[in-house]
């Protein structure tokens, strides 16, 4: 039986950029996944991911999507591939009425906030400005209240994943695919994983499973996750309407929960379309059998709740749909900690609808912690929170 010095399970968004970084550092790393990354059934596709380096969610998450930026601009330049595109990004929401988003109120003044704290270039824009600006959002109250950073803007996640997988293939780490792992045991000094191709030993084991996480959790960990089905529209763009200005991406909250926003993209060259989308955190799913085609209802119903009247051009009718996963812990924080029960397992999970633009940092800092045998990987991530009895980060 082969031995590694890490086995890293799953290879979408983190999986890949552990994977990545491991390699780099010379490590004998094995990356194991059921189905051939990049791919389709977990949370890791779509063309784009939103990314920005205030991050309203919290401070902590600053340095990571910082790294993110670097090691993206890194590997651009080593592979030619292009992976972040910074079209700017735009969030606003009532200056008055009150709003959430992701589980933090007054989202817009506590990205300022994280803005003005760390340097970040930025404008703050009223309801005027942003019209000025940005005349094809037209459905604007008057009250807004805009937060613009011209350094954000999207990442290609299928790219940047199959950039990092590319990458630490060269390096030297092996990589299984079509391979599902069953279990990670504790191993005398090291671990076991049970995968339907036969057994592994490694040193260590990083479990960065998305969805297909839960069985790895244990008892104690496993309550506090739910897997949340969420639908990506891309819809036609009237051709007769007025072409609008260079669009960034953007996050709307239109309303008061986190439901009532929408979030959107600018057109991909050679695209009439625009793809929307909002999250739902009420309906739990099952990621073996969730229903993964999008039905007209939901079509219909994203047009006539987020788009009509407040985007100009676009239709009411899709020209594509997809369904992606989101593993999504109670205070809609990451997790990114050791297991509790076994020595050696490291869990990277819960990106909670916020994950991919720091993902390559988070593979950063996962592997350099393991190098350096870390006890933990930041203590705003850490599973002692998740805990029963422990109290959510408001």
């Amino acid at each position: 039986m082969k031995t590694f010095d890490v086995a890293v399970v799953g290879l979408g968004a983190m999986g890949s950029a552990v994977l990545y970084q491991l390699a780099r550092r010379g490590l004998r790393c094995v990356g194991i996944d059921r189905y051939a990354p990049p791919h389709d059934r977990g949370s890791s596709h779509g063309e784009t991911r939103i990314t920005r380096e205030a991050v309203g969610e919290g401070e902590d998450y600053v340095p990571l999507v910082r790294a993110s930026h670097r090691i993206w601009r890194d590997l651009e330049a080593e592979t030619g591939e292009r992976l972040l595109a910074p079209v700017g990004t735009l969030i606003m929401a009532s200056a008055a009425a009150p709003n959430s988003h992701h589980g933090k109120p007054d989202f817009v003044r506590r990205t300022i906030a994280v803005a003005q704290a760390h340097g970040i270039a930025h404008e703050v824009l009223d309801a005027d400005e942003i019209r000025r600006r940005f005349p094809h959002f037209i459905g604007l109250c008057g009250d807004e209240i805009g937060y613009f950073e011209p350094g954000g803007g999207y990442v290609r996640p299928e790219a940047c994943i199959a950039a990092q997988l590319d990458r630490a293939r060269a390096l030297g780490a092996e990589i299984r695919l079509g391979t599902q792992v069953h279990a990670v045991h504790q191993d005398g000094a090291g671990v076991r994983l049970e995968t339907d191709a036969g057994p592994l030993s490694a040193g260590q084991a990083v479990v960065a499973a998305g969805p297909w996480t839960a069985p790895f959790l244990g008892a104690a960990l496993r309550p506090a996750f739910a897997v949340n089905r969420q639908v990506l529209h891309w819809f036609a763009l009237d051709p007769a309407a007025p072409a609008p200005p260079q669009s960034p991406v953007f996050i709307w909250m239109h309303g008061r929960g986190d439901a009532d926003y929408v979030y959107g993209f600018p057109p991909l060259p050679g695209q009439a379309a625009i793809k929307v989308a909002t999250e739902q955190y009420d309906v739990a799913c099952d990621p073996d059998t969730v229903v993964r085609t999008v039905a007209p209802g939901e079509v219909a119903e994203m047009y006539a709740r987020h788009l009509r009247g407040k985007i100009a051009g676009v239709l009411p009718h899709a020209v594509r749909g997809a369904v992606c996963l989101y593993t999504t812990a109670r205070d809609r924080g990451f997790l990114i900690d050791r297991h509790p029960d076994i020595a050696g397992v490291v869990i990277v999970s819960a990106c909670s609808g916020h994950g991919f633009k720091h993902s390559a940092g988070i593979g950063e800092r996962i592997a350099e912690g393991l190098v350096a045998q870390a006890e933990t990987f930041g203590s705003a991530f850490g599973a002692g929170r998740l805990m029963p009895g422990a109290s959510a980060t408001p």
